[in-house]
């Protein structure tokens, strides 16, 4: 708590902040703000500090896109959206609610991950036992092997030919920059093929359904409005959430 309350300081006392009146038009003083770095040396602490936090504000930014593409949180949340438009239930249940459960599914398979990422590289780093460059290697390399275990050779050979840099010898020549968005279209493939398969048993029970109704003359009838129902009591009977839960762990952790 102490090191967090002493970056702040040195971030206030780094970024200066002038504010100079300027009158409007009106009679209304409009405040002109400017942020400046005064008084800075090469090599300054207080200057490579503030990068440092600069740095850091950065990466907090992309940490949505961190966690959507390094993570398993885009195949389940494409499953679960499958899963909506196979039953025809596209609101129910709401986006909020699916995409917090597979935030949080994510948050659960990820979770060995997260410790070995923390042990090794965020851990070390506060204790002042590695560098910085040495911690932001051991962080990524917890991802690196996961994202490894699931990527398809093919797209991750596409991007390492992309990228045009030499065939790597080991996995751990592969760099981060190819793996990712390998690891990305791997990952939606797979979600792909995984919500193809949930539509079929739900298009067969609509064309069942279907062909019932024109063989009983009610044409004016939509099948929808009959199938919609029997589809939530199938989902219920079979327990449809716990197999699709655990199908999708077992598909990301096998």
């Amino acid at each position: 708590m102490a090191k967090k309350l002493l970056i702040i300081l040195f971030f206030l006392l780094t970024f200066t902040t002038k504010i100079f009146p300027q009158s409007a038009p009106n009679g209304i003083n409009i405040p002109n703000i400017s942020i400046n770095i005064d008084n800075v040396k090469p090599g300054d602490k207080d200057l490579v500090l503030s990068l440092q936090i600069l740095a850091v504000m950065t990466v907090l930014t992309l940490a949505p896109s961190i966690l959507i593409m390094m993570t398993s949180f885009t195949r389940i949340v494409i499953v679960f959206h499958f899963l909506k438009q196979a039953m025809g239930t596209n609101n129910q249940p709401p986006p909020q609610l699916t995409t917090g459960l597979a935030l949080f599914l994510t948050f659960f398979i990820m979770q060995p991950v997260f410790n070995q990422a923390n042990e090794k590289g965020i851990q070390p780093y506060m204790k002042e036992e590695i560098t910085q460059t040495q911690a932001v290697d051991n962080i990524i390399e917890p991802f690196k092997e996961f994202m490894l275990k699931q990527v398809r050779e093919q797209d991750l050979a596409l991007f390492v030919k992309l990228s045009g840099s030499e065939k790597p010898n080991s996995a751990n020549d592969i760099s981060i920059w190819a793996l990712i968005p390998a690891y990305s279209i791997s990952e939606i493939r797979i979600a792909f093929q995984i919500g193809f398969m949930l539509f079929i048993p739900f298009l067969v029970l609509d064309m069942i359904i279907a062909s019932t109704l024109m063989s009983l003359g009610m044409f004016l009838l939509p099948p929808q409005l009959i199938s919609l129902p029997i589809k939530i009591l199938l989902f219920i009977l079979v327990d449809g959430w716990y197999l699709i839960v655990d199908s999708l762990m077992k598909s990301i952790t096998n």
